[in-house]
């Protein structure tokens, strides 16, 4: 394509044919549905045209690809979500530093999310696969499968697209998140050439294919894994979907009464991580950072009895463990255990009750000492603004 012509069109005609599936989702409603996908599908544009400009297999560099201002896939709070996308057939060599958090694990995806599936999961570990030194520093090593390859390094199979790296906090106010960079073996100490003059068209062309294919892949990923559930109810803890080897989960959907509330109870767990989340119908996270939408198992209160009371509901019962609703009747639960060593059953997850919202001191064995007053509560959204401020830069 000549650089006279205009070439941010298929970009455009993608935005437009983008907005027409936000606006026919099944579930808008009400003009504030509408306005929350609208929000949802600007965050999307601006992953779409990041990740569009960031795709080089040969000089590659990681980016976030999900953050608070670019929402996507049931995005989980305490998580820090970096990729890159890598070709099967070159050798590429990751450093980095562990840092303080939770988890830190990566997975190799192959394909794209359209309408049809998801990328398929190719390879899954955690940190505790590599060689990580006394000082935190360590290195890994991805390639075409090598009989001399020995220890930190992982064979690619064929298809290998992406690579996706997950740091997860557990506790926001005092672990830090470690430093990491990709490089593609043959390619350190020299430089891209000149970009060719096609380039800005496949730029646009890629990002408007990318936006297309997210908004349909994340209307019926809900219908595979949530909305044929239940409502009301939570699963058994199974092993995540296309995810992590060492994930568990534990999901549903709600659809809650103004008059409602709903108690979700789950032992402690000895997972290193644990958390619980909100999301809207848009199979997005609720707002984390100006409410509280999710709690980890570090910033959720433990009852005497070894087990955490969650309580949902619109209005504030003056509780620690409140999760928001901020507007929303309708939406998804999503449970996460990380990092586990073994596996979990059902005595290990979460039950459900749903009870009318003047009954919560009734129905909650440790009512008065879960109660908190207005500062007590304006002290943890604080604690969460700056949080979030400092991980998620960008």
């Amino acid at each position: 394509m000549s650089v006279d012509t205009i070439q941010t069109q298929p970009l455009a005609d993608a935005i437009i044919e983008a907005e027409g599936l936000i606006r026919a989702a099944p579930h808008v409603k009400t003009e504030q549905d509408l306005v929350e996908g609208l929000e949802y599908l600007a965050g999307l544009i601006r992953a779409s045209v990041q990740s569009a400009c960031a795709y080089d297999r040969d000089f590659p560099y990681l980016i976030h690809s999900a953050t608070a201002q670019a929402k996507v896939g049931m995005d989980n709070p305490d998580t820090v979500y970096l990729s890159t996308v890598i070709r099967d057939d070159c050798e590429y060599v990751l450093n980095g530093r562990r840092g303080t958090t939770a988890d830190l694990n990566f997975q190799v995806l192959g394909g794209e999310y359209n309408a049809d599936g998801t990328p398929a999961s190719l390879a899954a570990f955690d940190d505790r696969s590599l060689d990580v030194a006394a000082d935190g520093t360590f290195e890994v090593r991805f390639g075409p499968a090598r009989l001399d390859a020995g220890a930190g390094y992982i064979a690619l199979e064929p298809g290998a697209t992406m690579l996706l790296i997950r740091e997860c906090y557990r506790d926001w106010s005092s672990e830090r998140q470690g430093t990491i960079r990709i490089q593609r073996a043959d390619r350190i100490g020299l430089a891209p050439p000149p970009p060719p003059p096609d380039l800005p068209a496949k730029r646009f062309n890629s990002a408007g294919k990318a936006l297309v294919q997210q908004v349909r892949a994340f209307l019926a990923f809900p219908e595979w894994f949530y909305l044929n559930l239940p409502v009301n109810t939570l699963t058994e803890p199974r092993l995540t979907p296309g995810g992590l080897a060492t994930q568990y989960s534990s999901v549903g959907h709600f659809d809650l009464a103004e008059h409602q509330a709903m108690i979700v109870t789950v032992p402690v767990s000895d997972a290193p991580y644990h958390g619980f989340q909100l999301g809207s119908m848009w199979y997005i996270s609720l707002d984390f950072i100006n409410h509280q939408t999710s709690l980890s198992s570090a910033q959720a209160r433990h009852d005497p009895d070894g087990k955490i009371r969650y309580v949902i509901s619109e209005h504030n019962p003056g509780l620690t463990n409140w999760l928001e609703l901020t507007g929303h009747e309708r939406g998804y639960l999503q449970m996460r255990w990380q990092r586990l060593s073994r596996a979990l059953a059902a005595q290990d997850g979460p039950q459900l009750e749903l009870v009318d919202f003047d009954e919560l001191p009734d129905r909650l064995p440790f009512y008065e000492e879960e109660r908190i007053d207005d500062r007590g509560w304006r002290q943890r959204i604080a604690a969460r603004q700056a949080a979030v401020a400092e991980r998620m830069l960008g």
